[in-house]
């Protein structure tokens, strides 16, 4: 009798399993049917939506459907994380968002509109770099050394920037602060495209910008780099030095990632997992990742970024609980 009923059972696990596997199949044969939407954390022409549009073009090729780019500032990704996360998950609505919006918004946010761990799945890591400090040429800063010697003789006076409260580098710079005895009021702009230009104008000194932003003012002389962040120099500024070669160890590597929400298919996130591997490996999207200062990164499953991603945030929200950053 017994041995019948374990029969059964094997039946019976069998045929669900089965079934669990048609109905995926099902979910990646039937899809996508319709255009896709990449919802960007970030402002229009940042480095956020230069890297998506980069992976959207070929994307739309592989998936004979239109992928479409929305760009959607403010509170450093909350707004584009939180559309995404409570989207449907049926493959058409993705996240395009930097490490910062997903390591640094839950420590710093005593409450949140979503949760990130539950309610978005990672897909893909796109591209790896630092953050840059840059600096208007009127201040005559070179380095980091220079902006830290004029903060100490003018406390209170030197003005920063940062794409938002608790952005990447409003954390970071809040960690120099820390380390240096700083007296430096942060100005927190809703869009990073904001931010460069009141630096182009000399309306903010200094400022944290993405690894891509400011490079062709820097090239034009309109703006200095005084460092990045990072575990290496990249490769569009092999001639700014590290912070961490400048004596501020910090060598955290920042990055963008593809979510989705929490209830999409794993058919779909493997399939989109694969194919932006591969996107991203070939020679003239590899080219282009790295004219934009950013390198490739080493290939990883879905669930293979989504433990990174936890290792990730234990170094920034380490730093985030260090410096006693939340919200305001």
């Amino acid at each position: 009798m017994n041995e019948i009923l374990l029969k059964r059972r094997t039946v019976l696990m069998s045929s669900l399993l089965l079934g669990s596997g048609v109905k995926a199949q099902a979910a990646l044969d039937n899809w996508p049917a319709r255009s896709i939407r990449i919802v960007v954390a970030g402002s229009a022409g940042a480095g956020g939506d230069i890297f998506a549009r980069l992976i959207a073009a070929p994307l739309q090729e592989i998936l004979k459907q239109p992928v479409v780019v929305e760009p959607k500032p403010g509170a450093n990704g909350l707004i584009a994380c939180d559309t995404v996360a409570k989207a449907a998950g049926d493959g058409y609505t993705l996240l395009f968002a930097p490490s910062s919006a997903i390591l640094i918004n839950p420590v710093i946010h005593d409450k949140m509109p979503y949760n990130t761990e539950k309610d978005l799945t990672p897909i893909i890591q796109v591209g790896a770099a630092g953050i840059l400090l840059v600096a208007n040429p009127a201040t005559g800063f070179k380095n980091l050394a220079d902006m830290v010697a004029y903060a100490r003789a003018h406390p209170g006076k030197l003005a920063y920037g940062s794409w938002g409260n608790g952005s990447s580098g409003h954390l970071t710079m809040e960690g120099i602060k820390a380390h240096y005895g700083l007296d430096m009021p942060h100005v927190p702009y809703r869009a990073l495209s904001t931010e460069v230009s009141d630096l182009l104008g000399n309306n903010i000194s200094v400022g944290f910008t993405d690894i891509a932003s400011p490079i062709p003012h820097m090239r034009n002389g309109k703006l200095v780099a005084l460092g990045t962040t990072g575990s290496q120099r990249w490769p569009a500024t092999q001639d700014v030095a590290s912070l961490t070669e400048q004596g501020y160890k910090f060598d955290a590597d920042g990055w963008y990632g593809v979510f989705a929400p929490s209830s999409t298919p794993r058919k779909i996130i493997d399939y989109l997992n694969e194919e932006i591997n591969r996107v991203q490996k070939t020679t003239e999207v590899r080219q282009k990742i790295e004219g934009q200062n950013m390198n490739v990164p080493v290939g990883q499953s879905a669930r293979q970024f989504a433990e990174a991603i936890k290792a990730d945030a234990a170094i920034w929200q380490g730093l985030a609980n260090t410096t006693n950053l939340k919200s305001k």
